[in-house]
């Protein structure tokens, strides 16, 4: 057993107001707790967070780049390291949890070029004698609060930018599996961010009311499902914060009969089940153009059965574990309930378990054909191991489909023929599209965030967008008149520039 506390201004502080148990996932054993900070340790995190801004916003730019250029080498010298404690505490495999680290590094690479990145704009002369240029200056204090299933990629979305950016930042983890953002807390200090830039404080709800409240943060990220990611933003706007939240997903993917079959199956299964489906990028409803369904259900379901379900350390593991009991025990309620409503279940992963670890909250692999759109099954984000099919008489039925479903995150097609991708992919109303690949999350210059009930807010994390997230623009117009000039006379009227006054 061990215990999780809080990193603030530097240092571990703990205490709290009680405990959350830490399970591995894989035994079904708790392993640990995380300490659930009181009103008054998030303030505290918040005052320095406060107390550091106005060092750090006036850091150099090359200061601020060495240090990004240090943590990002730090983070990666650790990744075996992070991963170990991502599996452990989450169930993903080890390769995937690699991997994870990997989505993080990308972004603090795009960070170090921050000098670029703040670039304005200038325009000599703009009238006569006069110039006007634009610069984006940090916001403040900026808070951050990241899920489960990615305890190291989501903050590695938000914190790199902000802090590049000269803001500060308070992290609030899931409370399931909070170890890594402990030993990202000591990279960055040992990376030589100066203390109370970056604060990590532990706990549920109540750390997030102090949060989307506080008068001290200017802004807020969120990774999250939709019912919490809505009222996140509505109470933070209301307390006069900007706000990112990216939240739940019902990916769909369309399969057409000119795919290639083998290659589109593969990489559905993939996206499927791949991290047991705990992703919000995951695709877990497959449209098949009914020419080719039966083929590529065929072989979706052989490539399905290969899939090796084990302990996360298990070296060729392809899925592990789900993160609690009472997530694996819902899964299959709604697997259960589909069948009973009519689904028809071509492979049942329920009450699947290794033999070796017969306490894990493991589920297998299921996929569901016949499934209708009232049933729980499509309606909801399962957020497991569960592939959901759908027959589609041609692609116009499979955007209709995409059209009418509530969220937005992403979407993907498989086909050979430029001209369906393209009018897929102008047609459907998601933030992220991919086209013959399964799951379209955009590399760290580009920026990630979906539509409708995926996203509330205006500006979408990492990337560009996430720059102009964290910073806000300043417009300056000057003029250095000559003593006593005839230019130097005030004017008591509006004019256009090219009038020659202002």
């Amino acid at each position: 057993m061990y215990t999780v506390s809080h990193f603030i201004n530097g240092q571990i502080v703990t205490g709290g107001r009680g405990m959350s148990p830490i399970y591995n996932p894989a035994t079904g054993e708790q392993i640990g707790q995380a300490e659930l900070a009181t009103p008054e340790i998030t303030e505290s995190a918040i005052a320095a967070g406060k107390a550091a801004y106005p060092g750090w916003s006036q850091t150099s730019l090359g200061r601020r780049t060495a240090i990004m250029f240090n943590f990002r080498e730090l983070l990666k010298a650790h990744t075996d390291e992070l991963a170990a404690i991502v599996t452990r505490e989450h169930g993903k495999v080890l390769s995937d949890a690699a991997g994870e680290v990997g989505r993080g590094l990308d972004v603090i690479e795009y960070m170090c070029g921050i000098p670029e990145l703040l670039k304005g704009e200038y325009t000599m002369q703009a009238s006569s004698g006069l110039d006007v240029y634009s610069f984006r200056e940090p916001l403040g204090v900026c808070g951050g609060v990241t899920p489960f299933n990615f305890p190291v990629m989501c903050p590695m979305w938000m914190a790199p930018v902000a802090i590049a950016c000269g803001n500060t930042f308070v992290l609030k983890p899931a409370k399931a599996d909070p170890s890594a953002s402990m030993l990202i807390a000591a990279l960055w200090k040992e990376a030589g961010l100066p203390d109370g830039v970056f604060n990590v404080v532990q706990g549920d709800r109540h750390v997030v009311q102090v949060l989307e409240t506080h008068p001290d943060i200017r802004s807020l990220s969120f990774v999250g499902s939709t019912p919490v990611g809505k009222e996140l933003h509505e109470i933070g706007t209301a307390h006069g914060k900007r706000v990112q939240a990216m939240s739940g997903a019902k990916n769909h993917g369309i399969v057409l009969a000119d795919a290639d079959l083998d290659f589109a199956a593969a990489n559905t299964v993939a996206a499927a089940f791949g991290a047991a489906g705990e992703r919000c990028m995951a695709l877990p409803v497959i449209c098949v153009e009914e020419a080719a369904a039966d083929q590529f259900l065929d072989l979706v379901i052989a490539k399905t059965k290969a899939v090796k379900v084990a302990d996360g350390t298990t070296p060729d593991a392809d899925m592990g574990a789900i993160i609690t009991r009472d997530d694996r025990d819902r899964i299959e309620q709604i697997v259960t309930e589909a069948e009973q409503a009519g689904a028809k279940v071509l492979l049942d992963g329920r009450g699947w378990r290794p033999a070796d670890r017969p306490n894990g909250f493991f589920t297998g692999p299921t996929i569901l054909d016949e499934v209708t759109l009232d049933m729980r099954a499509y309606v909801e984000e399962i957020f497991g191991p569960v592939l959901v099919v759908l027959r589609i008489k041609n692609l116009d039925e499979g955007i209709e489909l995409i059209r009418n479903n509530p969220y937005g995150n992403g979407a993907a097609i498989f086909t050979s023929s430029g001209e369906s991708a393209r009018r897929f992919m102008r047609a459907i109303p998601v933030g992220m599209i991919g086209v013959n690949v399964p799951i379209p999350v955009p590399v760290a210059y580009h920026s990630f965030g979906g539509w409708q009930d995926s996203f509330f807010g205006e500006s979408h994390i990492y990337g560009p967008e996430g720059v102009k997230f964290f910073t806000e623009a300043k417009v300056v117009t000057q003029r250095w008149p000559q003593p006593k000039a005839e230019s130097s006379k005030a004017t008591f009227h509006f004019a256009g520039a090219s009038q020659g006054t202002n």
